[in-house]
């Protein structure tokens, strides 16, 4: 076989993702607080962009003229000269001069500084004033404030948590080191509902104490405040706070140890193991009612973020639906052109003239990659308000099946990109607020062959036939399906009870306990209240 050179033409397409392209994609899937995050870093790493609204305030300088300048100081009206008067050479040699450390002016001065610089009367007194305390309310920050950096956050104390506050209990009730180093060891696994895990089989090993020493620095954990912290299981919890109520009486034991019991609304199994009668297992059943399940909720919660709307819909006055996008969680920066104008002018070095190439690169991918992420988001939004107009205007139950392809068909762009758009964007309309995914819903087929049905529509519809059914006549899964099929819906019994479990509603049987017990208790105070009323002849 020969071996020969030859040249050949081959046309081809692929796609190269660049950094800026990547990042571009990634901003669409940002949140406007994640957003704004990744914004204010380019600002401090980008020497060329500045915020739009960055403007200096009136009557002040701008940063490039605070330099002296001879012919702008070089005259004064005042006798004797004055902070104005123009320098002379020799007086602005001597300032440029490097005068050395304290000691090397000392010695040659062969004096102290203080004698030769002795403060002023006037000078004296402003030293003192501001190291005196603050004596109004003002001066401490209380009153308002000019500064538009003043910023009351900064007064706001620091939220206690579950575990400061045990470890504050814990110095005080142990003196010896290693009941602490065994007391902060389970502090430390303690969740945020105040839990510790039920087996501790381990801490003695880990730890190289008995479990005798730790069970006994557990008992006196237990006893921390708030009431039932420390607690290895429900029914362990509840007898602390029993015990500290002084409740904890046999009858009551038994109901504690019998959760599960009290869960499926088991009376008459309680009452006889409790040995009670029906007043008295109803009385302890609410005094159970009232404890706390969760202890360490109240410490240390996460701190809830204001949930802030990236589109607003508001009614048109043509009947229509007006769609806008929130103005104040988009950042607005600009691409300062002037500074890099004057820049490229100066800059000799091949290496800072690159530099300043990719910031200006840099900074107006950044502001069309802003632009172009708006742009979309209003564009898929508006999309959304246009499929979904029936629940606008009529509720959940008008609400129709939409899928991401739907969407990007009708604007022209690709599934990905709808994806990205509608992820931690959210919706203010006159139904409330809602995640843009949640006009997303799966189809359920129609039993008369028309229109299909939202899988949101179908779970609103049965949470409503179970909130309006009778304690008489509770309805099982089945017969969901049945009044779900005369409405139209053809739906299996699983998804009925998939939608049922999800929207968090116990099932028939324990639906038919807890509405007669409710009853019950209504009947049972009716008739209480009746005999009170009654007057004997």
């Amino acid at each position: 076989m020969a071996l020969t050179q030859r040249l050949e033409f081959r046309q081809s397409q692929s796609l190269v993702m660049t950094p800026q392209l990547m990042q571009a994609i990634k901003l669409l899937q940002l949140s406007n607080l994640d957003l704004t995050t990744f914004v204010e870093e380019e600002l401090e790493r980008n020497p060329l962009l500045e915020r739009a609204n960055d403007e200096p305030p009136a009557g002040e300088a701008p940063a490039e003229t605070g330099q002296f300048n001879d012919s702008d100081g070089g005259h004064n009206d005042e006798p004797g000269g004055g902070p104005g008067e123009a320098f002379e050479p020799g007086q602005e040699e001597w300032l440029s001069k490097d005068l050395g450390t304290r000691a090397e002016i000392e010695q040659t001065m062969d004096t102290g500084l203080d004698n030769v610089f002795s403060e002023e009367p006037a000078e004296a007194a402003a030293r003192n004033a501001q190291d005196a305390a603050p004596t109004t309310y003002t001066e401490w920050g209380g009153g308002a404030s000019g500064d538009e950096a003043y910023n009351l956050e900064a007064f706001v104390a620091a939220e206690t948590t579950l575990g400061d506050h045990l470890a504050e209990q814990l110095s005080v009730a142990f003196t010896g080191a290693a009941q602490r180093m065994i007391g902060q060891y389970l502090i430390d696994l303690v969740d945020e509902a105040g839990y510790l895990p039920p087996d501790l089989g381990q801490a003695a090993e880990r730890l190289g104490a008995s479990q005798q020493d730790v069970e006994n620095v557990l008992a006196v954990l237990q006893k921390f405040d708030p009431p039932g912290v420390c607690a290895r299981n429900l029914s362990e919890c509840l007898a602390i706070q029993l015990r500290e109520l002084d409740r904890y009486d046999p009858a009551m034991q038994a109901l504690v140890e019998h959760l599960d019991l009290l869960a499926k609304r088991d009376v008459g199994a309680l009452r006889k193991l409790c040995g009670v009668d029906d007043e008295d297992i109803a009385d302890m059943i609410g005094e159970i009612r009232r404890l706390n399940p969760k202890p360490g909720m109240k410490f240390g919660s996460a701190r809830l973020q204001t949930m802030v709307p990236d589109v607003y819909v508001r009614p048109g006055p043509d009947g229509g639906w007006h769609v806008e996008l929130n103005s104040d969680t988009l950042p607005r920066v600009l691409v300062n052109q002037t500074y890099y104008s004057q820049l490229s002018k100066k800059i000799g070095k091949d290496g800072d003239k690159s530099y300043f190439t990719d910031a200006l690169q840099n900074a107006t991918w950044l502001v069309r990659a802003l632009d172009q992420r708006a742009r979309t988001i209003l564009k898929v939004a508006t999309e959304i308000v246009r499929q979904q107009d029936g629940f606008f205007t009529h509720g959940v139950a008008h609400l129709r099946p939409l899928n991401l392809k739907a969407v990007a068909d009708a604007i022209q762009m690709h599934e990905s990109t709808v994806s990205r758009v509608t992820a931690n964007k959210y919706m203010a309309t006159n139904r409330g607020t809602f995640e843009l995914k949640y006009f997303f819903t799966a189809s359920i087929a129609s039993a008369d062959g028309g229109e299909a049905h939202s899988a949101e529509a179908v779970r609103h519809h049965i949470k409503q036939l179970i909130d309006s059914e009778a304690p008489s006549a509770i309805l099982s899964d089945d017969t969901i399906v049945e009044r779900l099929r005369g409405s139209g819906i053809d739906i299996a019994r699983r998804t009925v009870a998939k939608y049922r479990e999800a929207m968090r509603i116990p099932s028939s049987v324990q639906r038919r306990r807890d509405k007669q017990s409710a009853l019950g208790n209504v009947l049972s105070t009716a008739m209480s209240d009746r005999s009170r009323s009654t007057v004997p002849a």
